[in-house]
């Protein structure tokens, strides 16, 4: 059993976390109200908004040391909506692992909605979680949390493809505002 602290108790964090009691690990969902609250995880899942990451960041620095970290922000324009707030080449995942040299950071669930996470589904197709990170250990670790909670998940590569994911994430949010998609639907994998 695998103890995962999900920081951010919204939409997001709520799907993870059921995804994460239905493998049956234990979850540590922490909230606004939580910040003297220890994450307790050997996984903690950053399921709050780009902006906020470097706050929590801030706040968590030496309890996330030896930790896998997960972070599952879609780092745009929240105003326009029409680009990404990280320079060209890089990427959220890649900006918080400079952050946190002592945590294995991977890239996952940005890519997805909390609804298709909570369904478990995209249209016809089992939802799938790409999983990106360098730490082959720490990726299967989250692998094998997404396949007993009833999802797929894929191995996307290294941590430099977090960059492409976030790209993935921007292009199904930009469709889902602009009501071209479903918050219930977007992208599903056949494998």
């Amino acid at each position: 059993m695998t103890n995962v602290s999900i920081i951010g108790t919204g939409t997001m964090g709520q799907a993870i976390a059921a995804v994460v009691g239905r493998a049956g690990h234990t979850v540590q969902l922490l909230g606004q109200n939580d910040l003297d609250t220890p994450a307790n995880g050997d996984i903690v899942v950053l399921a709050v908004p780009y902006p906020a990451v470097s706050g929590v960041l801030e706040q968590r620095r030496g309890e996330l040391d030896g930790k896998i970290v997960v972070d599952i922000t879609n780092p745009l324009n929240f105003e326009t909506f029409d680009e990404l707030t990280v320079p060209a080449g890089s990427s959220a995942a890649a900006e918080i692992a400079a952050r946190l040299p002592n945590a294995r950071v991977l890239k996952a669930f940005n890519t997805t909605f909390a609804g298709t996470l909570a369904a478990g589904t995209v249209g016809p197709l089992t939802t799938t979680v790409l999983i990106a990170g360098d730490d082959a250990d720490a990726k299967s670790t989250l692998a094998g949390i997404v396949s007993s909670g009833g999802l797929k998940a894929i191995d996307a590569g290294g941590l430099n493809r977090a960059r492409e994911l976030e790209a993935l994430g921007f292009l199904q949010i930009t469709l889902a505002v602009n009501e071209k998609v479903s918050w219930t639907g977007g992208f599903g994998v056949i494998a």
